[in-house]
């Protein structure tokens, strides 16, 4: 048995197969790659791995067998999978992972191929696990899945407590241990026991005050934009393959922008945090709804005629359109008077907490600053985007908002 210090959970006992995982190459290049990508560039103590986290989420996952009094090989593959959970991280965490996507099909929970040969795949199969049906439960497949990767998951418990921890927020404080022991089985389905609405609607409420003060910071945006602009461009001057980049780390990416001609000025300026400002920073309502649908050619379109237009290089402007927000933790099942109930059926909270989710949401136009005004007056006609006539600008040049912005 191997015993780690942990900053949040304290000691974490780590053995069996676990135990074996810790030292095959994929869980230690975890070591290396930031949990939180680009948020630290707004909260420099958010330094944490995906290693530390995938010690906490094994832990938890090792708390609610034990509550759950699940044993045997079942237990073991399931602490196989918390453990291994996070091997498909490409570098900079969720960063770059569409880009990944486009060009692979996979995103980080498609870990198959990742397990099935090498020190992972040995290490699995001395210990009686069968390769596919651990990737399956990293992939949330099955009745134990849901506790790998579902609404109830411990992954969710972890990160959110760990992440408020490492940036010092208060806003991601939840009852991690309570959750763990309230947990159970109906009917094939991860629920919570009787009495706890308040205890899942926590998870929901930290979730959404986590998202807009550190998952979605304006600074953290800007900076994941452009790393995923540089490392783009990287894949089309280079040999490197999007299954190669899977496999980096943090250190990996940041080193081959910087020794790529077409990509060293955007890791001078990721190294430097001398990022890209906002032209355009305006809410749902302002936003055209053909231009939430626009795919990732389309979006290039766009950057390029706003640039065509301002008069600047095509590499100046960035246009980021985030995904309609998304309330996974709303579809959390509890126990009320005998019957499973979806949390968004039985809380009150739900849907002020969507309501805020949508008023949070921001459209963002970036360029250098030299540039980010007359980008973002073009960017306001090209996009068709409707402020109102209530358009202010903010002490800093080049950011255009609604009246609300700054109130």
């Amino acid at each position: 048995m191997t015993t780690i210090k942990d900053s949040v959970h304290d000691h974490i006992a780590v053995e069996g197969v676990a135990e074996a995982l810790l030292e095959t190459p994929p869980v230690q290049r975890l070591r290396h790659v930031k949990q939180l990508g680009t948020v630290t560039l707004v909260y420099p103590s958010a330094n944490h791995t995906r290693f530390e986290h995938s010690l906490g989420v094994y832990y938890l996952a090792d708390r609610a067998l034990s509550h759950l009094g699940i044993e045997g090989q079942q237990a073991e593959r399931v602490r196989a999978a918390t453990l291994l959970h996070d091997v498909g991280h490409c570098p900079y965490s969720h960063n770059v992972e569409e880009l990944v996507y486009r060009k692979t099909g996979k995103y980080h929970d498609d870990v198959h191929e990742l397990l099935d040969t090498g020190d992972v795949a040995r290490v699995l199969t001395e210990h009686g696990l069968n390769p596919d049906r651990v990737a399956d439960l990293v992939a949330g497949d099955g009745e134990l899945g849901q506790l790998v990767s579902g609404e109830l998951d411990v992954d969710r418990m972890d990160y959110l407590v760990r992440d408020a921890h490492h940036t010092g927020v208060p806003y991601g404080t939840i009852d991690h241990e309570r959750l763990v022991r309230e947990l159970s089985f109906v009917d094939g389905e991860l629920v919570l026991d009787e009495g706890n609405v308040q205890t899942a609607e926590s998870l929901l409420l930290a979730r959404a005050l986590m998202n807009p003060t550190v998952y979605q910071h304006h600074v953290a945006r800007i900076a994941k934009s452009m790393l995923r602009r540089g490392t783009e461009q990287l894949l089309t001057a280079t040999n490197a393959t999007a299954s190669d980049l899977r496999r980096w780390d943090d250190a990996d990416l940041l080193v081959r922008l910087r020794r790529c001609d077409e990509t060293t000025e955007y890791a001078r300026r990721l190294s430097e945090r001398d990022l890209y400002k906002r032209a355009v920073w305006t809410e749902r309502t302002a936003v055209p709804d053909e231009l939430l649908d626009a795919d990732h050619r389309d979006v290039r379109a766009m950057e390029h005629a706003i640039a065509d237009e301002a008069n600047v290089a095509h590499d100046s402007v960035v246009l980021d359109v985030p995904a309609e927000p998304s309330m996974t933790e709303s579809s959390s099942r509890v126990l009320v008077n005998g019957d499973i109930r979806r949390l968004s059926d039985q809380s009150t909270l739900v849907n002020a907490i969507r309501a805020a989710q949508h008023d949070q949401w921001r459209l963002g136009v970036y360029a250098p600053e030299a540039d980010s005004e007359r980008v973002g007056d073009v960017a306001i006609r090209e996009l068709g985007l409707d402020l109102d006539g209530a358009r202010v600008r903010d002490v800093r040049p080049g950011i255009h908002a609604t009246l609300d912005e700054f109130n």
